[in-house]
Protein backbone atom coordinates (compact mmCIF):
# COMPACT_ATOMS: atom_id res chain seq x y z
CA UNK A 1 0.00 0.00 0.00
CA UNK A 2 1.36 3.52 -0.99
CA UNK A 3 2.75 5.96 1.80
CA UNK A 4 -0.39 8.46 2.04
CA UNK A 5 2.14 11.13 1.40
CA UNK A 6 3.22 9.80 -2.01
CA UNK A 7 -0.56 9.45 -2.58
CA UNK A 8 -0.99 12.90 -2.05
CA UNK A 9 2.16 14.30 -4.18
CA UNK A 10 1.23 12.36 -6.67
CA UNK A 11 -2.26 14.06 -6.90
CA UNK A 12 -1.16 17.20 -6.83
CA UNK A 13 1.27 16.08 -9.78
CA UNK A 14 -1.68 14.91 -11.63
CA UNK A 15 -3.52 18.18 -10.62
CA UNK A 16 -0.91 20.83 -11.81
CA UNK A 17 0.31 18.81 -14.91
CA UNK A 18 -1.81 20.96 -17.29
CA UNK A 19 -1.28 22.74 -20.71
CA UNK A 20 2.06 24.03 -20.58
CA UNK A 21 3.07 22.55 -17.40
CA UNK A 22 3.05 19.03 -18.81
CA UNK A 23 4.99 20.62 -21.82
CA UNK A 24 7.00 23.30 -22.10
CA UNK A 25 7.16 24.54 -18.51
CA UNK A 26 7.18 20.99 -17.21
CA UNK A 27 9.63 20.64 -14.48
CA UNK A 28 9.11 16.95 -13.95
CA UNK A 29 10.16 15.68 -17.78
CA UNK A 30 14.27 14.82 -17.52
CA UNK A 31 14.49 16.89 -21.19
CA UNK A 32 13.39 20.04 -19.31
CA UNK A 33 14.51 19.41 -15.62
CA UNK A 34 17.63 21.15 -16.00
CA UNK A 35 16.29 23.78 -18.62
CA UNK A 36 16.19 26.73 -15.50
CA UNK A 37 15.72 29.62 -18.15
CA UNK A 38 15.85 33.55 -16.73
CA UNK A 39 14.03 36.16 -17.72
CA UNK A 40 14.15 39.95 -16.63
CA UNK A 41 13.49 43.35 -17.66
CA UNK A 42 14.63 44.84 -21.19
CA UNK A 43 17.47 46.71 -19.00
CA UNK A 44 18.57 43.60 -17.11
CA UNK A 45 18.54 41.10 -20.38
CA UNK A 46 19.50 43.70 -22.61
CA UNK A 47 21.37 46.61 -21.78
CA UNK A 48 23.50 45.11 -19.50
CA UNK A 49 24.77 42.20 -22.29
CA UNK A 50 25.21 45.18 -25.10
CA UNK A 51 28.38 45.89 -25.01
CA UNK A 52 29.66 42.73 -25.37
CA UNK A 53 27.27 41.44 -27.99
CA UNK A 54 28.53 44.68 -29.96
CA UNK A 55 32.21 43.55 -29.60
CA UNK A 56 31.46 40.26 -30.22
CA UNK A 57 29.21 40.79 -33.33
CA UNK A 58 31.76 43.11 -34.79
CA UNK A 59 34.83 40.61 -34.43
CA UNK A 60 32.65 38.48 -36.59
CA UNK A 61 31.70 40.88 -39.15
CA UNK A 62 35.79 41.45 -39.50
CA UNK A 63 36.52 37.44 -39.18
CA UNK A 64 33.68 35.72 -40.56
CA UNK A 65 32.45 35.56 -43.98
CA UNK A 66 28.73 34.01 -42.87
CA UNK A 67 29.04 37.06 -40.81
CA UNK A 68 30.03 39.74 -42.53
CA UNK A 69 27.97 38.76 -46.06
CA UNK A 70 24.74 38.55 -43.82
CA UNK A 71 24.75 41.98 -42.93
CA UNK A 72 26.57 43.27 -45.96
CA UNK A 73 23.61 41.41 -48.13
CA UNK A 74 21.27 43.79 -46.15
CA UNK A 75 23.24 47.05 -46.57
CA UNK A 76 23.34 46.31 -50.22
CA UNK A 77 19.73 45.29 -50.54
CA UNK A 78 18.34 47.77 -48.01
CA UNK A 79 19.82 50.63 -49.23
CA UNK A 80 22.27 49.95 -51.94
CA UNK A 81 24.05 52.91 -53.81
CA UNK A 82 20.87 54.89 -51.62
CA UNK A 83 17.02 55.86 -51.21
CA UNK A 84 16.38 58.34 -53.07
CA UNK A 85 13.73 60.82 -52.20
CA UNK A 86 10.41 61.61 -54.38
CA UNK A 87 8.03 63.78 -53.68
CA UNK A 88 4.68 63.16 -52.84
CA UNK A 89 2.78 65.95 -51.62
CA UNK A 90 -1.22 65.30 -50.93
CA UNK A 91 -3.02 67.82 -53.59
CA UNK A 92 -6.41 67.29 -51.85
CA UNK A 93 -5.22 68.48 -48.83
CA UNK A 94 -3.20 71.59 -50.04
CA UNK A 95 -5.88 72.57 -52.51
CA UNK A 96 -3.82 72.90 -55.08
CA UNK A 97 -3.68 71.17 -59.07
CA UNK A 98 -1.65 68.77 -60.55
CA UNK A 99 0.50 71.09 -62.96
CA UNK A 100 0.97 73.37 -59.50
CA UNK A 101 2.14 70.23 -57.31
CA UNK A 102 4.46 68.77 -60.27
CA UNK A 103 6.27 72.44 -60.16
CA UNK A 104 6.30 72.55 -56.95
CA UNK A 105 8.03 69.13 -56.56
CA UNK A 106 10.69 69.44 -58.68
CA UNK A 107 11.93 72.29 -57.24
CA UNK A 108 12.18 70.75 -53.53
CA UNK A 109 13.83 67.64 -55.64
CA UNK A 110 16.22 70.19 -56.95
CA UNK A 111 16.57 71.91 -53.60
CA UNK A 112 16.97 68.32 -51.63
CA UNK A 113 19.68 67.29 -54.21
CA UNK A 114 22.06 70.61 -53.66
CA UNK A 115 22.10 69.49 -50.21
CA UNK A 116 21.72 65.51 -50.05
CA UNK A 117 24.45 64.89 -52.97
CA UNK A 118 27.50 67.01 -51.30
CA UNK A 119 29.33 65.68 -48.46
CA UNK A 120 30.38 69.05 -47.15
CA UNK A 121 26.49 70.40 -47.35
CA UNK A 122 25.12 67.44 -45.16
CA UNK A 123 27.90 65.60 -43.20
CA UNK A 124 29.18 67.44 -40.04
CA UNK A 125 32.51 65.49 -40.54
CA UNK A 126 32.34 66.04 -44.80
CA UNK A 127 33.25 62.18 -45.46
CA UNK A 128 29.77 60.90 -46.76
CA UNK A 129 26.89 61.93 -48.91
CA UNK A 130 23.61 61.16 -47.71
CA UNK A 131 22.83 58.40 -49.39
CA UNK A 132 26.32 57.10 -48.35
CA UNK A 133 25.30 57.87 -44.68
CA UNK A 134 22.39 55.77 -45.09
CA UNK A 135 24.67 52.67 -45.89
CA UNK A 136 27.25 53.62 -43.05
CA UNK A 137 23.52 53.95 -40.84
CA UNK A 138 22.57 50.53 -41.79
CA UNK A 139 26.03 48.74 -41.15
CA UNK A 140 26.29 50.28 -37.86
CA UNK A 141 22.83 49.85 -37.29
CA UNK A 142 22.73 45.49 -37.67
CA UNK A 143 26.39 45.51 -36.28
CA UNK A 144 25.83 47.16 -32.97
CA UNK A 145 21.78 47.35 -32.29
CA UNK A 146 21.30 50.77 -32.83
CA UNK A 147 23.04 53.78 -34.48
CA UNK A 148 22.17 58.11 -33.60
CA UNK A 149 22.14 60.58 -35.73
CA UNK A 150 22.71 63.87 -34.22
CA UNK A 151 21.41 66.94 -35.91
CA UNK A 152 23.69 69.96 -35.88
CA UNK A 153 23.93 73.03 -37.01
CA UNK A 154 26.64 75.06 -39.02
CA UNK A 155 27.42 78.53 -41.24
CA UNK A 156 26.09 78.68 -44.34
CA UNK A 157 28.16 79.12 -47.16
CA UNK A 158 28.44 80.16 -50.86
CA UNK A 159 27.97 76.68 -52.19
CA UNK A 160 25.55 75.44 -49.07
CA UNK A 161 22.33 77.69 -48.28
CA UNK A 162 21.72 75.24 -45.21
CA UNK A 163 23.02 74.86 -41.99
CA UNK A 164 21.99 71.51 -41.14
CA UNK A 165 24.65 68.91 -40.59
CA UNK A 166 24.28 64.63 -39.79
CA UNK A 167 26.90 63.28 -37.78
CA UNK A 168 26.29 59.90 -36.85
CA UNK A 169 26.85 58.53 -33.87
CA UNK A 170 27.70 54.81 -33.18
CA UNK A 171 25.98 53.07 -30.04
CA UNK A 172 28.91 53.10 -27.42
CA UNK A 173 29.25 56.27 -26.85
CA UNK A 174 25.64 56.82 -26.20
CA UNK A 175 25.98 55.35 -22.71
CA UNK A 176 24.75 56.22 -18.92
CA UNK A 177 27.30 58.38 -17.21
CA UNK A 178 29.45 56.94 -14.95
CA UNK A 179 28.09 53.71 -15.16
CA UNK A 180 29.81 50.19 -15.15
CA UNK A 181 28.89 49.52 -18.67
CA UNK A 182 31.62 52.17 -19.69
CA UNK A 183 34.34 50.43 -18.30
CA UNK A 184 33.23 46.83 -18.82
CA UNK A 185 30.19 44.81 -18.22
CA UNK A 186 27.86 45.82 -15.03
CA UNK A 187 24.74 47.82 -14.38
CA UNK A 188 24.24 50.46 -17.00
CA UNK A 189 20.95 52.35 -15.57
CA UNK A 190 21.47 55.23 -13.54
CA UNK A 191 19.77 58.58 -12.72
CA UNK A 192 19.20 61.92 -13.58
CA UNK A 193 19.26 63.97 -10.53
CA UNK A 194 18.41 67.09 -11.92
CA UNK A 195 14.80 66.22 -12.85
CA UNK A 196 14.87 62.24 -11.39
CA UNK A 197 14.25 60.70 -14.70
CA UNK A 198 15.79 56.92 -15.05
CA UNK A 199 18.62 56.33 -17.74
CA UNK A 200 18.58 53.31 -19.39
CA UNK A 201 22.28 52.53 -21.04
CA UNK A 202 22.21 56.11 -22.16
CA UNK A 203 18.63 56.50 -22.80
CA UNK A 204 16.99 59.07 -20.27
CA UNK A 205 13.07 58.23 -20.04
CA UNK A 206 10.49 60.12 -18.03
CA UNK A 207 8.16 59.04 -15.67
CA UNK A 208 5.49 57.57 -18.54
CA UNK A 209 8.78 55.99 -20.21
CA UNK A 210 8.86 58.17 -23.24
CA UNK A 211 12.66 58.92 -24.32
CA UNK A 212 13.32 62.46 -23.74
CA UNK A 213 17.21 62.47 -23.93
CA UNK A 214 20.28 60.82 -24.94
CA UNK A 215 23.80 60.69 -23.36
CA UNK A 216 26.78 60.73 -25.76
CA UNK A 217 30.39 60.13 -24.43
CA UNK A 218 33.06 62.19 -26.60
CA UNK A 219 35.49 59.16 -26.02
CA UNK A 220 34.65 55.04 -26.92
CA UNK A 221 34.53 52.64 -23.92
CA UNK A 222 38.04 51.23 -23.75
CA UNK A 223 39.80 53.96 -26.34
CA UNK A 224 43.01 54.57 -25.78
CA UNK A 225 43.23 58.75 -25.19
CA UNK A 226 43.79 60.96 -22.33
CA UNK A 227 40.52 62.47 -22.70
CA UNK A 228 38.94 62.26 -19.49
CA UNK A 229 35.02 60.67 -20.59
CA UNK A 230 32.97 63.58 -20.33
CA UNK A 231 29.02 63.15 -21.41
CA UNK A 232 26.52 65.57 -23.18
CA UNK A 233 22.99 65.32 -22.69
CA UNK A 234 20.66 66.08 -25.60
CA UNK A 235 17.15 66.32 -25.69
CA UNK A 236 15.11 64.33 -28.22
CA UNK A 237 13.19 67.02 -29.44
CA UNK A 238 13.63 70.79 -29.67
CA UNK A 239 11.53 72.50 -26.87
CA UNK A 240 10.41 74.89 -29.26
CA UNK A 241 10.71 73.85 -32.66
CA UNK A 242 9.12 70.63 -32.25
CA UNK A 243 12.32 69.04 -34.42
CA UNK A 244 14.10 66.01 -33.57
CA UNK A 245 17.70 66.90 -32.50
CA UNK A 246 18.68 63.45 -32.28
CA UNK A 247 17.20 60.20 -34.59
CA UNK A 248 17.50 56.91 -33.13
CA UNK A 249 17.78 54.06 -35.48
CA UNK A 250 16.83 50.27 -34.41
CA UNK A 251 14.56 47.34 -34.11
CA UNK A 252 12.72 46.87 -31.12
CA UNK A 253 12.06 43.63 -30.31
CA UNK A 254 10.27 43.86 -26.38
CA UNK A 255 8.24 46.21 -24.94
CA UNK A 256 10.32 49.28 -22.63
CA UNK A 257 12.91 48.07 -24.89
CA UNK A 258 15.31 51.67 -24.85
CA UNK A 259 18.38 50.29 -26.43
CA UNK A 260 18.56 47.55 -29.49
CA UNK A 261 20.54 44.07 -30.09
CA UNK A 262 22.97 43.31 -33.12
CA UNK A 263 21.50 41.47 -35.80
CA UNK A 264 23.86 38.77 -35.36
CA UNK A 265 22.97 38.43 -31.41
CA UNK A 266 21.25 35.77 -31.49
CA UNK A 267 23.60 33.25 -34.14
CA UNK A 268 26.58 34.48 -32.32
CA UNK A 269 27.98 31.26 -30.48
CA UNK A 270 26.71 29.56 -34.35
CA UNK A 271 28.47 31.25 -36.00
CA UNK A 272 31.88 31.67 -34.07
CA UNK A 273 31.75 27.28 -33.64
CA UNK A 274 31.21 27.68 -37.57
CA UNK A 275 34.44 29.93 -38.10
CA UNK A 276 36.41 27.22 -35.77
CA UNK A 277 35.10 24.09 -37.25
CA UNK A 278 36.41 25.98 -40.80
CA UNK A 279 39.23 27.29 -39.73
CA UNK A 280 40.42 24.01 -38.64
CA UNK A 281 39.35 21.62 -41.39
CA UNK A 282 41.14 24.47 -43.95
CA UNK A 283 44.39 23.78 -41.44
CA UNK A 284 44.22 20.38 -41.14
CA UNK A 285 43.81 20.31 -45.80
CA UNK A 286 47.02 23.04 -45.83
CA UNK A 287 48.92 20.73 -43.25
CA UNK A 288 47.92 17.24 -45.52
CA UNK A 289 49.30 19.34 -48.34
CA UNK A 290 52.76 19.84 -47.07
CA UNK A 291 55.89 17.94 -48.09
CA UNK A 292 57.69 17.43 -45.00
CA UNK A 293 60.18 15.24 -43.84
CA UNK A 294 61.21 14.06 -40.67
CA UNK A 295 65.13 12.97 -40.57
CA UNK A 296 66.32 10.60 -37.64
CA UNK A 297 69.67 9.85 -36.44
CA UNK A 298 71.70 8.01 -33.61
CA UNK A 299 74.22 10.75 -33.78
CA UNK A 300 74.39 14.44 -32.40
CA UNK A 301 72.75 16.69 -34.79
CA UNK A 302 73.54 19.65 -33.49
CA UNK A 303 76.16 20.28 -36.55
CA UNK A 304 73.13 20.20 -38.84
CA UNK A 305 70.56 22.90 -39.98
CA UNK A 306 67.14 22.95 -38.37
CA UNK A 307 65.61 22.18 -41.49
CA UNK A 308 66.11 22.47 -45.08
CA UNK A 309 63.38 23.73 -47.67
CA UNK A 310 63.79 21.62 -50.38
CA UNK A 311 62.06 24.02 -52.80
CA UNK A 312 65.63 26.17 -52.80
CA UNK A 313 63.71 29.53 -53.35
CA UNK A 314 63.25 30.31 -49.58
CA UNK A 315 66.27 31.17 -46.83
CA UNK A 316 64.93 28.63 -44.19
CA UNK A 317 66.12 30.93 -41.59
CA UNK A 318 64.13 33.72 -42.81
CA UNK A 319 60.94 32.30 -42.87
CA UNK A 320 61.13 30.20 -39.14
CA UNK A 321 58.31 31.31 -37.23
CA UNK A 322 59.48 29.91 -34.37
CA UNK A 323 63.59 30.31 -33.01
CA UNK A 324 62.84 27.84 -30.31
CA UNK A 325 65.03 24.31 -31.20
CA UNK A 326 61.98 22.70 -29.32
CA UNK A 327 59.76 23.56 -32.32
CA UNK A 328 59.59 21.81 -35.52
CA UNK A 329 57.29 23.72 -38.09
CA UNK A 330 56.06 22.47 -41.07
CA UNK A 331 56.07 23.17 -44.63
CA UNK A 332 56.14 22.79 -48.51
CA UNK A 333 59.20 20.61 -49.07
CA UNK A 334 60.33 21.37 -45.69
CA UNK A 335 63.31 18.91 -44.21
CA UNK A 336 63.68 18.93 -40.10
CA UNK A 337 66.53 17.34 -38.80
CA UNK A 338 65.62 15.66 -35.27
CA UNK A 339 67.47 15.37 -31.90
CA UNK A 340 68.64 12.16 -30.81
CA UNK A 341 66.16 10.38 -29.66
CA UNK A 342 63.18 12.01 -30.59
CA UNK A 343 60.81 10.57 -33.46
CA UNK A 344 57.36 12.15 -35.07
CA UNK A 345 54.16 10.37 -35.19
CA UNK A 346 51.87 12.04 -37.54
CA UNK A 347 47.89 11.64 -37.67
CA UNK A 348 46.19 10.87 -40.74
CA UNK A 349 43.18 12.74 -41.28
CA UNK A 350 41.11 12.30 -43.90
CA UNK A 351 40.69 15.76 -45.29
CA UNK A 352 38.21 17.18 -46.56
CA UNK A 353 36.35 15.56 -43.84
CA UNK A 354 33.50 13.21 -45.05
CA UNK A 355 30.36 15.63 -45.44
CA UNK A 356 31.79 18.44 -44.87
CA UNK A 357 29.90 20.51 -47.20
CA UNK A 358 26.37 19.58 -46.62
CA UNK A 359 27.37 20.01 -42.44
CA UNK A 360 28.74 23.24 -43.59
CA UNK A 361 24.90 23.92 -45.60
CA UNK A 362 23.23 22.55 -42.88
CA UNK A 363 24.60 25.51 -40.11
CA UNK A 364 24.57 28.05 -42.61
CA UNK A 365 20.39 27.41 -43.56
CA UNK A 366 19.66 27.58 -39.90
CA UNK A 367 21.84 30.81 -39.55
CA UNK A 368 19.74 32.12 -42.79
CA UNK A 369 16.70 30.95 -41.11
CA UNK A 370 17.33 32.62 -37.97
CA UNK A 371 18.14 36.28 -39.95
CA UNK A 372 15.13 35.96 -42.19
CA UNK A 373 17.50 35.06 -45.08
CA UNK A 374 17.03 32.11 -47.14
CA UNK A 375 20.78 29.96 -47.66
CA UNK A 376 20.44 30.73 -51.57
CA UNK A 377 20.60 34.47 -50.75
CA UNK A 378 22.86 34.71 -47.81
CA UNK A 379 25.75 32.55 -50.11
CA UNK A 380 24.58 34.01 -53.09
CA UNK A 381 23.46 30.33 -54.68
CA UNK A 382 20.89 30.02 -57.07
CA UNK A 383 21.69 25.84 -58.23
CA UNK A 384 18.32 24.85 -57.29
CA UNK A 385 15.24 25.55 -60.01
CA UNK A 386 13.81 28.46 -61.02
CA UNK A 387 10.71 28.55 -58.48
CA UNK A 388 13.11 27.63 -55.94
CA UNK A 389 15.24 30.25 -56.26
CA UNK A 390 12.19 33.16 -56.58
CA UNK A 391 11.05 31.87 -53.83
CA UNK A 392 14.03 32.28 -51.96
CA UNK A 393 14.43 36.07 -53.04
CA UNK A 394 10.94 36.75 -52.41
CA UNK A 395 11.42 35.27 -49.02
CA UNK A 396 14.50 37.19 -47.98
CA UNK A 397 12.77 40.49 -49.68
CA UNK A 398 10.32 40.54 -47.44
CA UNK A 399 12.67 41.21 -44.90
CA UNK A 400 14.62 43.78 -46.85
CA UNK A 401 11.46 45.66 -47.37
CA UNK A 402 10.58 45.96 -43.56
CA UNK A 403 13.88 46.85 -42.71
CA UNK A 404 13.82 49.64 -45.26
CA UNK A 405 10.70 51.15 -43.81
CA UNK A 406 12.40 51.15 -40.58
CA UNK A 407 15.16 53.12 -41.87
CA UNK A 408 12.90 55.39 -43.74
CA UNK A 409 10.81 56.51 -40.80
CA UNK A 410 13.81 56.53 -38.40
CA UNK A 411 16.34 58.43 -40.36
CA UNK A 412 15.61 59.20 -43.93
CA UNK A 413 11.81 61.23 -43.34
CA UNK A 414 12.86 62.46 -40.31
CA UNK A 415 16.17 63.94 -41.93
CA UNK A 416 13.84 65.03 -45.10
CA UNK A 417 10.87 67.14 -42.65
CA UNK A 418 13.86 68.47 -40.54
CA UNK A 419 15.88 70.15 -43.84
CA UNK A 420 12.13 71.17 -45.60
CA UNK A 421 11.26 72.87 -42.50
CA UNK A 422 14.84 75.14 -42.76
CA UNK A 423 13.75 75.45 -46.26
CA UNK A 424 10.46 77.06 -46.00
CA UNK A 425 11.75 78.96 -42.67
CA UNK A 426 14.36 80.62 -45.02
CA UNK A 427 11.87 81.42 -47.91
CA UNK A 428 14.00 79.13 -50.49
CA UNK A 429 10.76 76.61 -50.55
CA UNK A 430 7.38 78.39 -50.66
CA UNK A 431 4.68 76.32 -48.58
CA UNK A 432 1.80 78.23 -47.79
CA UNK A 433 0.87 77.11 -44.08
CA UNK A 434 3.45 74.85 -43.47
CA UNK A 435 4.19 76.22 -39.85
CA UNK A 436 0.42 77.28 -38.91
CA UNK A 437 -1.54 73.72 -39.39
CA UNK A 438 0.17 70.31 -38.74
CA UNK A 439 -1.84 68.79 -40.75
CA UNK A 440 -1.28 70.80 -44.14
CA UNK A 441 2.30 70.71 -42.91
CA UNK A 442 2.58 66.72 -42.91
CA UNK A 443 0.70 66.96 -46.57
CA UNK A 444 3.53 69.36 -47.71
CA UNK A 445 6.19 66.43 -46.35
CA UNK A 446 5.18 63.79 -48.31
CA UNK A 447 7.60 61.63 -49.63
CA UNK A 448 8.30 57.94 -50.78
CA UNK A 449 12.08 56.48 -50.62
CA UNK A 450 12.67 54.36 -54.16
CA UNK A 451 15.73 52.04 -53.28
CA UNK A 452 16.88 49.27 -55.37
CA UNK A 453 14.27 46.81 -56.54
CA UNK A 454 14.08 43.34 -56.08
CA UNK A 455 16.41 40.92 -58.13
CA UNK A 456 15.05 39.40 -61.43
CA UNK A 457 15.91 36.02 -62.18
CA UNK A 458 13.50 35.78 -65.19
CA UNK A 459 13.02 39.18 -67.00
CA UNK A 460 10.77 38.28 -69.58
CA UNK A 461 8.40 36.25 -67.28
CA UNK A 462 8.22 38.88 -64.52
CA UNK A 463 7.51 41.54 -66.93
CA UNK A 464 4.59 39.68 -68.53
CA UNK A 465 3.05 39.34 -64.66
CA UNK A 466 3.66 43.04 -63.99
CA UNK A 467 2.00 43.22 -67.48
CA UNK A 468 -1.07 41.32 -66.70
CA UNK A 469 -1.15 43.02 -62.83
CA UNK A 470 -1.57 46.89 -64.85
CA UNK A 471 -3.87 45.71 -66.92
CA UNK A 472 -6.54 44.08 -64.38
CA UNK A 473 -5.51 46.97 -62.45
CA UNK A 474 -4.20 45.10 -59.28
CA UNK A 475 -1.07 47.40 -59.64
CA UNK A 476 -0.34 51.04 -61.64
CA UNK A 477 2.10 51.43 -63.92
CA UNK A 478 3.54 53.79 -60.93
CA UNK A 479 3.45 51.12 -58.40
CA UNK A 480 5.80 48.29 -60.89
CA UNK A 481 8.24 50.61 -61.68
CA UNK A 482 8.73 51.79 -57.93
CA UNK A 483 8.81 48.01 -56.75
CA UNK A 484 10.47 46.09 -59.50
CA UNK A 485 12.64 48.89 -61.08
CA UNK A 486 13.62 51.54 -59.03
CA UNK A 487 12.41 54.04 -61.01
CA UNK A 488 9.63 56.25 -61.54
CA UNK A 489 7.24 55.93 -64.41
CA UNK A 490 5.85 59.30 -64.82
CA UNK A 491 9.45 60.45 -65.82
CA UNK A 492 9.88 57.50 -67.60
CA UNK A 493 6.78 58.30 -70.12
CA UNK A 494 8.41 61.52 -70.08
CA UNK A 495 11.95 60.70 -71.13
CA UNK A 496 10.26 57.87 -73.54
CA UNK A 497 8.05 61.00 -75.35
CA UNK A 498 11.16 62.69 -75.95
CA UNK A 499 12.99 59.97 -77.23
CA UNK A 500 9.98 59.33 -80.00
CA UNK A 501 9.91 62.71 -81.01
CA UNK A 502 13.46 63.49 -81.45
CA UNK A 503 13.85 59.52 -83.47
CA UNK A 504 10.98 61.43 -85.51
CA UNK A 505 12.46 63.89 -86.42
CA UNK A 506 15.61 62.24 -87.21
CA UNK A 507 13.37 59.94 -89.83
CA UNK A 508 12.27 62.70 -91.40
CA UNK A 509 15.33 64.51 -91.89
CA UNK A 510 16.77 60.84 -93.34
CA UNK A 511 13.49 60.92 -95.64
CA UNK A 512 14.46 64.92 -97.11
CA UNK A 513 17.61 64.10 -98.14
Amino acid sequence: MKDPKKRLRDAMRRMYAKGYSDAGASHQKRSLRGFNARSGSPAEDIDENNMTLRERCRILYMAAPVASGAINTNRTKIVGPGLHMRCAINKDVLGISDDAAREWQRKVEAEWRLWAEDKNNCDALGMNNFYELQQVAVKSWLMSGDVFALMKRRDPTRTNPYTLRLHLIEADRVSTPGAMNFGGGGCTTGKNDKNGNKIFDGVEVDGDGKAVAYHICNVYPGEITTDKPTWKRVEAVGKESGIPNILHIMEAERPDQHRGVSYLAPVIEVILQLRRYTESELTAALVQSYLTAWITTASDTSDFPFNEVGTGDVDSAENDISSSENEYEMGPGTINHLAEGESVILGNPNIPTAGFENFVKSIIKMIGSSREMPYDVLIKEFNSSYSAAKGALEEAWEAFKMRRSWLVSDFCQPVYETWLAEAVATGRINAPGFFRDPLIRKAWCGARWDGPAQTHLDPVKEAMANEKLVEHAWKTNEQVTREYYGGDWAENAEALKEEYEHAAVQEGEETDE
